[in-house]
């Protein structure tokens, strides 16, 4: 299952797999993230998004769709996901079973960082 995690609070999503969205800074382009919890840890699924520019080229294997670039990272999986919010730019989205909200409607909205990792088994 996957967490949130800022300072002392634990926000647990009650899912294994969610997409992590959101607006780039520069270029107001929407960017999403399918993340899914492993027992080897968080894999980072698929990547989309919906344009280029400012640090956010799509790689030369991804594969337009509808109007987005669409292809599979190629990184390890990861212990935990470091996000920041800066407030200059809209909140992280939280994508479950075809539903987003924002982040803050998990974790409290200057909460910052915030850190996406698999829970800890209860005892």
């Amino acid at each position: 299952m996957i967490c949130l995690v800022a300072g002392k609070v634990v926000a647990p999503l009650m899912v294994s797999a969610m997409t992590l969205a959101w607006t780039h800074s520069v270029e107001k382009i929407a960017w999403e993230e399918d993340w899914r919890a492993t027992p080897a840890g968080l894999e980072l699924v698929e990547a989309r998004v919906k344009g280029s520019g400012a640090g956010m080229e799509p790689p030369p294997e991804a594969r337009l769709v509808n109007g987005v670039y669409v292809w599979r990272p190629k990184v390890p999986p990861q212990f935990e996901v470091v996000m920041r919010r800066s407030g200059a730019t809209a909140d992280w989205r939280i994508c479950m079973s075809g539903q987003c909200r924002p982040m803050e409607a998990y974790v409290p909205p200057d909460a910052d960082p915030v850190v996406m990792r698999m829970c800890k088994a209860s005892p």
